[in-house]
């Protein structure tokens, strides 16, 4: 059996792990063993997080959309459900961004939608 040599990828894997550990503080930054863990643990949350980051979003753009509706006179529910019976395709990010850099074009949304509730 050949012997096998392993300092330069040794080497090259500690890099690595030190590398996405610089930043973090005292030892989990400097040493291997610890620095280990610790990225081991960021990329975790990481994942983790980026799942959660779409809920983050969606409940961001509900808030916004029900604020600009009941400005308008009307509930989240029953402005998401009168779209919904008047045909108009809108996600609730296109809706959200209407309603905080268009307002006239959401009162005009909103409008249709008021147009469905009677």
């Amino acid at each position: 059996m050949a012997r096998v040599k392993r300092s330069v990828a040794g080497r090259a894997r500690r890099k690595k792990i030190l590398k996405m550990a610089s930043g973090f503080r005292g030892a989990r930054g400097k040493l291997l063993r610890a620095a280990k863990d610790a990225v081991h643990r960021s990329l975790q949350y990481a994942y983790r997080h980026r799942r959660e980051r779409k809920g983050d979003f969606r409940r961001l753009w509900t808030a916004r959309i029900n604020a600009a509706s009941r400005a308008e006179g009307m509930r989240y529910s029953v402005f998401a459900n009168a779209l919904k019976r008047a045909n108009v395709k809108l996600n609730r990010k296109v809706l959200s961004q209407l309603a905080v850099h268009y307002p006239d074009v959401f009162e005009k949304i909103t409008a249709v939608a008021k147009s469905q509730t009677n």
